[in-house]
């Protein structure tokens, strides 16, 4: 193939873990991507940490932290004995804001007690880093340990790191995904105040009615591993990592390129990165939001690309709102179970697609996937944009 001609090593994934609203654990993650939309904010309202953390550890982790060690222990123990060299194996994990809730707790504390009562606990817990920072110790990985905050785009580029530093041979597994936990007063009204949430309260992904995105949480983590030496321990893979890229709209901060120009680019680089064309594409997960501009403008890009009919495109996000930095994660997994199961989870929430948008949206029901390519995208504030190419082996 054309990326062992590069001198590159094929990577695998091998292992999945996920906390999602749509359930925790892939056969309910799966089943629930394929239900109703949930109303309201997107929480995980039966998420329990006590099976991963005791009562101390849990009280000194941001719910985000907790998230991305639940997912992560979730991956490794799906992708079996590993048998890794801790030297050789490393972490990349994604999130939007970090310990956003910690900060707005301790912020209220210090107002209403004074400063010798914050927490010594504060800057551990919110600091962006502590997600991936936990899972390196949890598990004793002395590689990489990395985290990319690129706001929404976070998830999808982690696992591309992740996939370039196994490809390259620096490490034979990384543990990539990312988590989220932003669901508070103030992120919301902040989100709220700048029009970017759904002021119906629904998440309508390329929908005409569409106003906006419904807040989500989670974690998602993938275990991505070099083939031979899974091969070698009889490892389950559910799929193969062809390719990734990455790139700026330099644009604005908060508003995509016009006519999509950045996620076009992006996904154009992707494709070049896994040496094929975009007639090997049999599945798009779009990042989708169910805001009017990124719809649009992501539309715009894959009809550009790909022509018409478009591959069958989804988004998950009408079931799980959108969750920032862990999106892309979320959607990581379910590219892989989709290649996996065979199946297409449908667009909730699209009853009525936008008479501007030209894509082969799957709705009402899952669709059958026969095998092949998956492309998985994300795209978020600053113009970050991130694209994923998994496939069957």
């Amino acid at each position: 193939m054309q990326f062992e001609r590069r001198g590159r090593r094929r990577v695998v994934v091998t292992g999945l873990g996920i906390v999602s609203c749509a359930g925790i654990g892939l056969d309910a993650f799966f089943e629930g991507l394929n239900g109703p939309a949930p109303d309201g904010e997107r929480r995980v309202h039966d998420f329990d940490p006590s099976p991963w953390f005791d009562v101390k550890q849990a009280r000194r982790a941001d719910r985000f932290q907790q998230f991305s060690v639940a997912a992560a222990q979730m991956a490794l123990d799906d992708a079996g004995e590993l048998d890794a060299d801790p030297a050789r194996a490393g972490v990349v994990f994604g999130t939007g804001v970090g310990g956003l809730q910690t900060l707005e707790d301790q912020i209220q504390v210090l107002l209403e007690k004074g400063p010798r009562r914050v927490s010594p606990f504060l800057v551990p817990m919110l600091m962006a880093n502590a997600g991936a920072a936990a899972i390196s110790m949890r598990f004793g990985w002395r590689g990489p340990c990395e985290t990319i905050v690129t706001a929404c785009a976070a998830g999808t580029q982690s696992i591309g790191a992740a996939y370039r530093i196994v490809a390259s041979g620096r490490c034979d597994v990384v543990m990539s995904g990312g988590a989220e936990a932003a669901i508070t007063p103030v992120a919301l009204a902040a989100f709220r105040n700048m029009t970017a949430l759904s002021s119906s309260g629904e998440s309508r992904p390329f929908d005409r009615r569409r106003d906006g995105f419904v807040m989500g949480e989670g974690g998602g983590a993938l275990v991505l591993e070099d083939l031979e030496h899974a091969t070698r321990r009889g490892a389950r893979i559910y799929a193969e990592v062809l390719g990734a890229a990455s790139t700026a709209d330099a644009h604005h901060i908060t508003a995509p390129s016009p006519g999509g120009a950045g996620a076009l680019a992006c996904m154009e680089l992707a494709l070049e990165d896994a040496g094929i064309v975009a007639k090997d594409v049999r599945h798009i997960n779009a990042h989708g939001t169910s805001t009017p501009l990124n719809d649009l403008a992501e539309a715009e890009a894959v009809e550009k690309l790909f022509g018409s009919p478009t591959p069958p495109v989804t988004s998950l996000k009408g079931v799980t709102g959108h969750s920032l930095g862990a999106a892309g994660a979320i959607e990581g997994v379910a590219a892989a179970l989709t290649i996996d199961r065979g199946q297409i989870p449908p667009t909730a929430g699209l009853e009525d697609l936008d008479p501007e948008i030209h894509l082969d949206v799957v709705t009402g029901a899952p669709a059958a996937f026969e095998g092949g390519v998956v492309l998985s995208n994300s795209f978020g504030f600053g113009g970050h944009n991130g694209t994923i190419v998994l496939s069957s082996i």
